[in-house]
């Protein structure tokens, strides 16, 4: 279905089963969370609401202990997963390659998608 045509439909609920193929730049429950889950949300398509959740969500949000924050995590995921809010069927995995001549190049931990500074790269030949 077009882009044009699936995005009306899915903001009537007129659907049976319906696939978000929509991505996420950034590889943190946050991102997930409040974007997709939340009361509220613009893209919460399926409209799913749990207002005790999203206390959760802000809790983790600020935890700094990151493994109380990982178990946090699981729960919430749990959670969600036990509601059927919008089961994920699927993940992509994206990888960068890289050549040892190339240097200066740094990824971020939770995303390969930003943090691409080319002025501070170079080829060491």
């Amino acid at each position: 279905m077009e882009t044009a045509n699936w995005f009306p439909k899915i903001v009537r609920k007129d659907y049976s089963v319906a696939v978000n193929n929509t991505g996420s730049g950034v590889d943190d429950p946050d991102q997930q969370f409040f974007e997709n889950y939340a009361c509220g949300s613009q893209r919460n398509y399926s409209g799913y609401c749990n207002p005790e959740l999203d206390k959760k969500f802000v809790e983790q949000s600020q935890m700094s202990d990151q493994e109380q924050r990982r178990k946090l995590v699981w729960e919430i995921d749990k959670q969600l997963q036990e509601d059927g809010a919008r089961p994920i069927i699927t993940h992509n995995v994206n990888a960068t390659c890289m050549q040892p001549e190339v240097k200066g190049l740094t990824i971020l931990v939770n995303s390969i998608y930003n943090g691409w500074r080319f002025e501070d790269v170079w080829l060491d030949r």
